[in-house]
């Protein structure tokens, strides 16, 4: 398991590229905290707290998709980092401005949220080029996912900690530079300044007319409420059981559960269609949701919340091989932002569902949530079944590029096929 992935980070520009996209992440990964630190400590209520960290995802889930067109149209370095830098001043704005003048608060982080750079999107359009067997990539978009465990988990402890060590405007002006500072990292890479989308039919649709990636994005979003439906389940279940240390421990776990999960995954070669390998994939996801609902003593359930986690960071993997055989030539960084969209407004819907349900029901109706999502992205995979198995190349455009990444007859890996 470990020479594989240790063969990836080897290959050059690998190790680079992941890191400085982690890092350029950073600031997404942590705004919701940091906001919400921000105001309490500015005197706000967490009201107003919540509502800015809600135009900030609202921007955000806007601006993936929109800005990973832009990319696939101009390339890497014109759009990434002058978004990065856009947002970075947004954020800026707002912690120079704080709570005090609404309507520049929250067109502030509507600002940093619109503007966030879709560097998860580029390092997916860029596995290709840089590592150029096809099993390799398949592994690297584990590790991917993996890495996406452990940058949501050291985020909010590197908030805490600037806030510990200077002050909570401190936390949101060095987040946000770092942030610049992995962005910039990613852009001035060869890969980055080399990768040119394949040539596009022009569509107002855009990466959305592939009926396969409609069919992913609808399970996904039900997976993202699954997601959020926990969190607020598990804030419920820990105001019984022993506070806030419990709660980490469980959000902990789910995370070290998605970990394993994705690097034992990750670790071999699979055979077969992967659409189909992520319907089970799906379904073991929302089997290992159910057992949440008995809710016993928290060290069982720590474990449970381990065990839900396992085929979270698989699927997600998965998900990323079906994004790449679907997107229509040309839209590769727009349709892997439309899987963060979806997945981020699924999450969204999932919180807010489930804080009506654990009021009305308690804390075991609040997990029986998860369970129903999960249930409902299985459902759709099973009624797209056919859609997503037919792989059309619906974005086929004459000519071809160096940097074709979909230069085969079917979209999807070929040999000797690019970025």
């Amino acid at each position: 398991m470990a020479n594989g992935y240790a063969e990836i980070l080897r290959t050059r520009y690998a190790m680079r590229l992941l890191a400085g996209t982690l890092v350029g992440r950073l600031p997404n990964a942590t705004a919701a905290i940091a906001i919400v630190l921000f105001i309490r400590a500015e005197g706000g209520t967490y009201s107003l707290a919540g509502g800015l960290a809600a135009v900030y995802g609202v921007a955000n889930a806007v601006g993936q998709p929109l800005l990973g067109r832009l990319v696939d149209l101009h390339g890497q370095p014109r759009v990434q980092l002058p978004a990065a830098l856009l947002s970075a001043v947004g954020m800026a704005a707002f912690a120079f401005t704080g709570p005090d003048r609404l309507a520049s608060a929250y067109a502030a982080v509507a600002v940093a949220g619109l503007f966030t750079p879709p560097l998860e999107g580029g390092l997916r359009a860029l596995w290709p080029s840089v590592l150029g067997k096809e099993g390799q990539v398949h592994t690297a978009y584990a590790m991917d996912a993996i890495a996406q465990e452990v940058m949501f988990t050291v985020g909010p402890l590197l908030v805490t900690g600037c806030v510990a060590l200077w002050s909570e405007q401190a936390a949101l002006l060095v987040v946000n530079a770092v942030g610049v500072l992995g962005a910039l990292s990613v852009v001035v890479s060869q890969p980055s300044r080399a990768w040119r989308s394949a040539p596009r039919e022009a569509h107002w649709l855009g990466a959305l007319r592939s009926p396969g990636l409609l069919a992913l994005l609808g399970a996904f979003l039900f997976i993202g409420m699954a997601l959020g439906s926990i969190t607020v389940a598990g804030v419920s279940y820990a105001d019984d059981h022993g506070g806030d240390a419990v709660y980490g421990w469980l959000m902990a776990a789910l995370g070290l559960g998605a970990l394993v999960g994705g690097s034992v995954y990750g670790a071999r070669q699979w055979s077969g269609v992967p659409e189909r390998r992520l319907t089970v994939l799906v379904g073991l996801l929302a089997l290992c949701y159910v057992p949440l609902t008995l809710t016993p003593g928290a060290l069982a359930m720590t474990g449970l919340c381990a065990v839900a986690g396992v085929f979270l960071a698989p699927a997600l993997a998965c998900a990323f091989i079906i994004v790449d055989r679907h997107a229509p030539r040309g839209t590769v960084t727009e349709a892997f932002s439309w899987l963060v969209t979806t997945f981020t407004v699924g999450a969204s819907l999932g919180t807010a569902a489930a804080g009506p349900v654990v009021e009305w029901g308690g804390t075991v109706w609040g997990f029986a949530v998860p369970g129903l999502a999960g249930a409902g992205a299985l459902l759709v995979l099973l009624a797209t079944g056919r859609v997503l198995v037919a792989v059309h190349d619906s974005g086929v455009v004459a000519g071809s590029s160096e940097n074709d990444r979909n230069g085969a007859v079917e979209p999807g890996f070929s040999a000797g096929h690019q970025a």
